[in-house]
């Protein structure tokens, strides 16, 4: 099996997955998933794709990720793996689709507004 290669975004985090051959190893940003994701809850998020799909420990996965923070890294993380699932049984995605995993999270931070102190808050009005 040649490398697999999908992306994954969630807010500004922007997450790069390359999967292969191997025995289970999640590395990312050359750091292993258990130093990079502490907590039980990220990791999970990170693993739900393959665990759903029966896949754990049958692909090395190699993770590059930048951008946002730590939540909306293993979102976007997940969603890349998602779609590789998908990319090497395409019986996966009927397994992944009800769980909306291989929905794209649309919602983004507002811009600001010129005038106002933040996208939606205003500057202190004084009548007098």
């Amino acid at each position: 099996m040649e490398t697999i290669h999908k992306i994954g975004r969630r807010k500004t985090a922007v997450a790069r997955v390359y999967l292969s051959d191997g025995k289970g190893n999640i590395t990312i940003n050359k750091k292993d998933l258990n130093t990079y994701f502490p907590t039980a809850s990220l990791q999970y998020k990170v693993n739900q794709a393959l665990a759903l799909t029966g896949n754990e420990g049958n692909f090395d996965i190699k993770v590059n990720v930048y951008g946002g923070g730590i939540t909306g890294q293993a979102e976007a993380i997940r969603l890349a793996l998602s779609r590789a699932m998908c990319e090497i049984d395409e019986e996966n995605r009927t397994i992944l689709k009800p769980e909306g995993l291989l929905t794209r999270d649309p919602r983004m931070v507002e811009r600001k507004k010129f005038g106002q102190k933040k996208a939606r808050k205003k500057f202190q009005f004084s009548k007098r």
